[in-house]
């Protein structure tokens, strides 16, 4: 199962390397995952395919399994994002989490067209895997190689066929649900419809899992049971936070920040003590970030994670000059920018709470995630046909 947008939460993930370009990192959760992989096949699955074998040789097939599943999933959310290129979809990077993998967008895609080849793309990947997985294994099969081995490359045949099953199924956000989504945007030209019908369906999906993993728990197959409900409320919540997303989207687009920005923002000289920041400015207005601003000229910002850097025993000797970050698209944006825009940039894991609004090398304002949340509640409410 995968999902290849950043309107569902992205997962921490640890940086492992780069390939074509996208950089590849792996979540907590998918350690604990391959683990638990290791662990089943271990003790379970190959013990009753392959008896009489050392228990050594069980765990080295599990944890040989849990890497060749590593590279599934990568392959898969690779050839998504290979595809998300082509159409100049800029693709940040692959994360794997406990529930497979994600390619993190930071748009919608431009068209039907394009939404449905980066969705099949995936499936795809994962039959073309399972192809070459079920032919090494036949091939070891005629050759006599190492039974073990031939275990490993038959279990991963049959895991990326189930993948690309799975992910067939035409409940968003999986890819079949994707391509289902592309059909409806193409017919009733209209994403937002095309979406909430998808997401629907992706909801009741959701739920069928759920119930099915209760039923699986009460006969017995407490593990099971688990999952399929884990799964299920996973879809059930993607399904919905994609919907809600779309429609956010939707209702910021075109807007400029100009018009959701504080202007006259309470700034700070360079010449401020770290000291004096923290207790009467910090402290006293609950912000994390401030505009450096000297004879009405911008210099930058100083925000509280730099102030941590600083050993306590130097709060009375440096200076907010010492610190001062200089403006940059990491900290700052044009008041004509699209809110939309801004909106993927501010739900990043490691965005920054507020930014600086700066026009002609001048600061005109600061906006915050939470005036976003505020200008969306209200143009919802006064817009209800935007739902």
């Amino acid at each position: 199962m995968d999902s290849h947008e950043d309107r569902i939460p992205h997962p921490r993930g640890h940086p492992l390397f780069r390939l074509f370009g996208f950089e590849v990192k792996v979540d907590i959760s998918w350690i604990l995952l391959a683990l638990l992989i290791t662990w089943t096949l271990a003790v379970g699955l190959f013990p009753y395919n392959y008896p009489n074998l050392e228990r050594s040789t069980y765990w080295w097939m599990g944890a040989a399994s849990a890497a060749g599943i590593f590279i599934s999933i990568v392959f898969h959310e690779l050839s998504h994002s290979l595809v998300a290129r082509r159409f100049g979809m800029p693709i940040k990077g692959i994360t794997l989490f406990i529930f497979g993998g994600v390619a993190e967008m930071d748009d919608e895609p431009p068209s039907p067209k394009s939404e449905f080849f980066m969705a099949v793309a995936g499936p795809i990947a994962s039959f073309i895997l399972a192809g070459i997985f079920f032919l090494l294994a036949r091939l070891g099969e005629a050759g006599h190689w190492y039974m073990p081995l031939v275990g490993v490359l038959a279990y991963l045949s049959f895991l990326n066929t189930i993948v690309a099953t799975f992910n067939l199924v035409p409940a968003f956000p999986l890819d079949g649900g994707r391509m289902l989504r592309a059909g409806l945007w193409s017919w009733k030209r209209s994403l937002i419809d095309a979406t909430r019908i998808a997401s629907r369906i992706g909801t009741g999906f959701g739920w069928v899992l759920m119930i099915l993993g209760v039923v699986t728990f009460i006969q017995g197959n407490f593990v099971g049971g688990t999952w399929w409900f884990l799964i299920g409320l996973f879809l059930r919540g993607a399904a919905v936070a994609s919907y809600r997303q779309v429609v956010i989207r939707d209702t910021l687009q075109g807007e400029p920040i100009r018009r959701i920005m504080t202007p006259h923002p309470v700034t700070v000289p360079p010449s401020l003590t770290i000291q004096q920041l923290v207790y009467d400015y910090i402290y006293e207005y609950h912000f994390k970030m401030f505009p450096v601003v000297e004879d009405g000229r911008l210099l930058g910002c100083v925000t509280s994670g730099d102030v941590r850097e600083l050993p306590r025993s130097q709060w009375d000797e440096r200076h907010v000059g010492d610190i001062i970050q200089p403006c940059s698209p990491e900290n700052s944006v044009s008041p004509d920018s699209d809110t939309a825009r801004l909106l993927s940039r501010m739900t990043r894991p490691d965005a920054p709470g507020r930014m600086m609004v700066v026009e002609n090398q001048q600061l005109v304002g600061v906006i915050s995630f939470k005036d976003l949340k505020a200008f969306i509640s209200l143009k919802l409410d006064l817009e209800p046909s935007a739902r």
